[in-house]
């Protein structure tokens, strides 16, 4: 199971992503990476590193591990948190980066008050690009689930393997890499709750 943690900023990104990706496209990341990390300021992950690594994390496994490359698709994947997660509006994110971009991420946008099963179920009716987008920051966020602490660790594996899974088998890539990492946490399923 591979593990992409290996951009931690955007001069570690920029580099990979200027030989995978079109120059305009890596453009386009550089200022939404910007943009996101405005938006994010000194939030935190739950491990107390930077939120902006976990954007790149997500921008890396969709480009280094799924061979993405759609533009907008990776924009979406570098802001998908900031509406759900800071005051910027999906109005903002369509003004800046496009009305597509802001359908996506809306796509992945928990509702306010909305419980989490719902919304992760609702996922199954979402665009197969938006699939993506929460494909790459599930696997991002998950990768490292040994970091976290057990009870979290068993809640999230669970979600996982419920809502997430069934998400990646339409897509190769996502497919196997879950199939791997479930393989590694299987353990989980025996754990107490």
């Amino acid at each position: 199971m591979e593990i992409f943690t290996s951009w931690p900023s955007w001069a570690h990104a920029e580099g990979p992503l200027g030989q995978a990706l079109p120059t305009p496209t890596v453009d386009a990341l550089r200022e939404a990476v910007a943009f996101a990390r405005r938006q994010h300021g000194v939030q935190q992950r739950p491990t107390g590193r930077p939120y902006v690594e976990h954007l790149l994390e997500a921008l890396e496994v969709a480009v280094a591990g799924a061979r993405l490359d759609d533009r907008d698709l990776l924009i979406a994947i570098v802001l998908h948190d900031v509406v759900e997660d800071t005051p910027c509006t999906e109005a903002e994110v369509g003004k800046r980066f496009g009305p597509r971009v802001a359908a996506l991420v809306r796509w992945v946008s928990k509702p306010p008050g909305g419980r989490k099963a719902d919304y992760l179920a609702s996922l199954a009716k979402a665009p197969p690009q938006a699939v993506l987008v929460k494909l790459a920051d599930r696997t991002s966020n998950v990768q490292e689930l040994q970091r976290m602490p057990w009870r979290f660790q068993r809640r999230y594996y669970l979600e996982t393997v419920a809502h997430i899974m069934p998400l990646a088998a339409a897509h190769p890539w996502f497919a196997q890499w879950f199939g791997e990492w479930r393989a590694r946490w299987r353990r989980v399923e025996r754990w107490p709750d």
